[in-house]
């Protein structure tokens, strides 16, 4: 097997014990990998298919915090979204666009985690959470990370996880489908892609069910902080990525 399978095949599995534990971190632990072996037009729609293929293998178990009335100001943000995203990555540049994500992670998530472990934002309603979703399609069409700013913003908004996970995992969904119907729609699905997407099915499957099951032995104030690290971890892998392909 070719060193740059192995580096495929290893970076599905991580990304999908990681998803499978927070509900969103595929495409930013497996493009920090892929990053190495794969080139960067065939990885995003490697990075959606997974994510997209990772939310549906844990969806049993997280399926029962949904919510409709949560879910539908994210999923109307998000699919208006993400066409702007898709249209967006032809004119900016992904490595510039990758290290601005990550500073403003290593920013934000730092000043969550120093907030009391109860703080919630109660304000914005309905229209503040369109807006969320609206900035994870956005990023979502651009590179296939639409979870972390929705993330972001109901953690804030104090929601228990068992809520967070079942509506996050809905729109992530919807957002996932879109870019691939986007990417599909533009030519950038090609044979040897749907050839990667069989690889790393298997790969992240197993993983992805064991990451839910971890989720769903933590409390909520834990499972707040994990997240909060998680993403935190992926703005430093995300800068020092960037850096790395200046250099």
């Amino acid at each position: 097997m070719e060193l740059s399978l192995l580096i495929v095949l290893a970076g599905a599995a991580a990304a999908g014990f990681a998803q499978g534990v927070s509900g969103f971190a595929f495409s930013l632990v497996a493009l920090s990998v892929w990053a190495w072996a794969v080139e960067p037009q065939m990885a995003a729609p490697m990075a959606v298919f997974g994510a997209l293929t990772g939310q549906l293998v844990a969806l049993p178990w997280v399926w029962r915090g949904f919510d409709l009335r949560k879910l539908l100001p994210l999923v109307i943000g998000g699919l208006i979204g993400v066409p702007l995203g898709a249209f967006l990555l032809q004119w900016l540049d992904p490595v510039l666009f990758r290290f601005s994500l990550g500073l403003f992670l290593l920013v934000y998530c730092p000043l969550m985690l120093l907030l009391p472990a109860d703080f919630n934002w109660p304000h914005g309603g309905r229209l503040a959470d369109g807006a969320s979703g609206f900035a994870g399609g956005v990023l979502g069409g651009l590179a296939g990370i639409s979870g972390p700013v929705p993330t972001l913003w109901t953690t804030l908004r104090g929601w228990d996880k068992d809520t967070q996970r079942g509506v996050l995992q809905a729109f992530n969904i919807a957002m996932h489908m879109a870019t691939l119907t986007a990417y599909a729609l533009s030519g950038a699905i090609t044979g040897e892609t749907l050839v990667m997407f069989a690889w790393i099915t298997p790969a992240l499957a197993i993983p992805a069910v064991l990451g839910v099951l971890l989720f769903r032995r933590l409390a909520t104030r834990t499972f707040r902080r994990l997240i909060l690290l998680l993403l935190l971890v992926s703005g430093l892998t995300l800068v020092w990525g960037s850096v790395a392909q200046w250099l």
